[in-house]
């Protein structure tokens, strides 16, 4: 009786392996397609925030040259 136990870990065991293996999956073919890893929670705004200050710190890097 005391074995019934591992009759059910080796499903469960299948299952959390799949879906470990498709998040890491999930997370390399987005890090290859796109250059960066996915970061979660940002939308349109964060984006467009981000874009802004990218310019603006290349703005202000070449302009310290002059």
């Amino acid at each position: 009786m005391a074995w019934i136990w591992l009759e059910a870990a080796v499903p469960l065991r299948i299952i959390a392996g799949m879906l470990c293996a498709m998040g890491n999956a999930q997370y390399y073919i987005h890090k290859a397609y796109h250059g960066q890893p996915n970061h979660k929670g940002n939308d349109m705004w964060d984006i467009a925030m981000e874009r802004k200050d990218k310019k603006l710190l290349e703005n202000l890097s070449s302009s310290s040259f002059n």
